[in-house]
């Protein structure tokens, strides 16, 4: 093998891999990363066993090849080195890495030992423009678990319903529960819905590749979308760019980035009865006020819990906390709320975490009692709620 790269798009293309490159011993062929140098595409591909990402490398290609490479290693080379770089292999053991008066030999491992890619079999597709895609995880991962017993809850559930062209997406860690929908005429192609459990990580990287808002220009532009494909066991998503302006969309030659994960096997809870449906109390909020204030009195809170007390009236709400190894804070906001008084507590972050996701100037809290889930809303806007569990106080 032999080719040569600027020092940019090795970097990048580095820089994208190095959360899925084992960074353990467990196994050493996962803390490296297979380089395929072809003089009809090359790529890049790394996996954890779990996930897997594949992107393709621009590259100047010599002599074609396979190495499998450390990748902590070389990203480390490639930041301190200048100019474009020449890449050689010997004897798929080492790795010559030049640029400028640089040189440095790199030990590495065969490519046959490197894991397969694995096959999705009998694959079904969905397609989804990539901004759309994006808003879907912003708004769900932060509710998602994190290391949670209930291994199910650490991820993000994809419920696809293709007889009313719906797709889902939840988070909840048990505490609080974020969904949104966007109906997509496409999904009646499938056979049957659809309920995957897709681990949070692999969400959480795969944001990486894709973009928050649509182009923009003349009647034909480039669009990046989302192709879904289905395994028994595996999900694998295609990011690249293509072309509309006609019919139908069609992809461009070069490809784009892979991304494979495993899904979590189980079933998640039933999300559908957490919603509240019947909160009759309903509080209208201005976002960004109200997020500042909770900031701002969640300092006195106790660390952990970050416990702070609503005291809703009239046209008004007070939120206070108080710690009695530091002190307390009290701030007052107006709100459009004509119910009874009603005193609640509340993990702060949690409701923080849920404006943060929101985009509307106000936001609309539906309450019933002290103790029953909250539902949040943009809005105006029903295709997207949030639940909050309360506190004790």
């Amino acid at each position: 093998m032999k080719l040569s790269v600027s020092k940019d798009e090795m970097q990048e293309k580095l820089s994208n891999i190095q959360n899925i490159a084992e960074k353990r011993n467990t196994m050493p062929i996962l803390s490296h990363f297979l380089l395929d140098a072809g003089k009809k595409g090359s790529y890049i591909v790394a996996t954890d066993i779990e996930t897997a990402l594949k992107e393709p490398l621009d590259v100047e290609v010599e002599e074609e090849g396979k190495l499998c490479i450390p990748a902590r290693k070389l990203l480390e080379i490639v930041r301190e080195m200048e100019g474009d770089l020449s890449f050689e292999s010997v004897d798929e053991q080492w790795l010559k890495v030049r640029a400028g008066s640089s040189d440095f030999r790199l030990a590495c491992l065969p490519p046959s030992e490197f894991p397969a890619w694995p096959a999705l079999g009998d694959a079904e597709e969905i397609t989804i423009d990539a901004p759309i895609l994006m808003e879907m995880i912003e708004k769900t991962i932060y509710s998602a678990g994190e290391s949670d017993t209930r291994y199910t809850l650490n991820g993000l559930l994809f419920h696809v319903k293709p007889q009313d062209k719906s797709f889902t997406i939840v988070g909840t860690d048990g505490h609080r529960l974020a969904l949104i929908i966007r109906r997509m005429d496409e999904l009646d192609r499938l056979k049957e819905e659809k309920k995957i459990i897709v681990p949070r990580k692999a969400v959480s990287e795969l944001r990486r590749f894709l973009p928050t808002s649509s182009a923009s220009g003349g009647e034909e532009k480039e669009m990046e979308r989302v192709k879904i494909l289905i395994g028994e066991k595996h999900l694998l998503f295609s990011v690249g760019s293509f072309t509309s302006g006609g019919s139908s969309a069609q992809p461009k030659a070069d490809g784009g980035v892979q991304f494979l994960t495993r899904l979590i096997e189980g079933t998640y809870p039933n999300y559908e009865n957490v919603i509240p449906l019947a909160n009759e109390k309903k509080m209208l909020i201005e976002r960004n006020t109200f997020a500042k204030v909770l900031r701002r009195v969640s300092v006195m809170s106790r660390e952990r819990a970050s416990a702070v007390r609503f005291d809703i009236g009239e046209e008004k709400l007070v939120v206070s906390s108080s710690n009695p190894d530091i002190g307390e804070a009290r701030e007052e906001i107006a709100v459009e709320y004509k119910n009874d008084k009603l005193s609640l507590g509340f993990n702060a972050r949690y409701v923080i975490d849920v404006l943060s996701a929101m985009m509307t100037e106000k936001v609309t809290l539906e309450l019933q009692d002290p103790l029953s889930p909250v539902l949040l809303k943009e809005d105006g806007d029903e295709n997207y709620k949030c639940v909050v569990m309360p506190m004790r106080i």
